[in-house]
């Protein structure tokens, strides 16, 4: 927290007190959602005013909102980023399994209901640069994963199932980041992830749900021990978040 991220902004250009809220809120919750706050880092409204270049008034109704939206929890001595325990990480995992799966079952319940083609292709075509010339392992690899999904869903026309299946990624991105931490499972991942997109294209709507199935988790035991070693993992480096 000791090296500013953004610039301080000019005279005028936080403009309302409003979009000044929102601005800091916005900023923060990136922040938390991306692991660029740790776990052990307090986060204090003199310091994070500062940062921003605001008042300690839009920090303190970030945190508020911050706090409700479950991104933060009160301790004893101020607001610290969220770490969900493993039994909230099992149901949130089993959550993102069944809405991953949806955005499947509904095509091969509904022959009416299509994948979008222009979605699929260019996730194709993304992808497959990506397997041309694989990225070094990072934890922001899960962004990219994330956009992939989303765009998957997206193309299933259910746009509710969109964005319940976004909320719950984000809820998780603290702890999936630790997945893509190794060479064989960025190329795993894009393997599995130009599979599924074939299969979507190809209308092979039964081997794209097997697939998507084997790949976010065939197991709620493999989804929990992948959840213990990331957790595992975030105790250990807390200083890169």
């Amino acid at each position: 927290m000791d090296t500013p991220m953004y610039t301080r902004p000019g005279p005028g250009s936080d403009g309302t007190a409003t979009s000044r809220r929102d601005r800091v809120y916005a900023l923060m919750r990136e922040e938390v959602l991306s692991g660029r706050i740790g776990p052990h880092t307090r986060l204090g409204e003199v310091r994070l005013a500062e940062r921003f270049g605001v008042s300690r008034t839009p920090v303190r109704e970030a945190l508020a909102r911050l706090h409700s939206d479950g991104l933060v929890e009160r301790r004893e001595n101020g607001f610290y980023a969220t770490v969900p325990n493993l039994a909230e990480l099992r149901d949130l995992y089993e959550l993102r399994v069944t809405l991953e799966l949806r955005g499947i079952a509904r095509a091969i319940e509904d022959p009416t209901v299509v994948h979008d083609p222009g979605i699929l292709a260019a996730e194709l075509e993304r992808w497959e640069k990506l397997r041309a010339d694989p990225p070094a392992p990072d934890p922001s690899f899960v962004l990219l994963d994330e956009e992939y999904h989303a765009a998957l869903s997206r193309a299933s026309g259910n746009r509710a199932l969109t964005e319940s299946l976004v909320s719950v990624n984000q809820r998780i991105r603290r702890v999936r980041m630790y997945d893509f931490l190794t060479e064989d499972r960025i190329t795993s991942t894009i393997s599995e992830h130009i599979q599924i997109v074939e299969h979507l294209l190809a209308r092979e709507l039964d081997c794209a749900y097997r697939a998507m199935h084997d790949h976010v988790g065939a197991s709620m035991e493999v989804v929990l021990e992948r959840a213990q070693r990331a957790l595992t993992q975030m105790a250990l480096h807390s200083d890169i978040l």
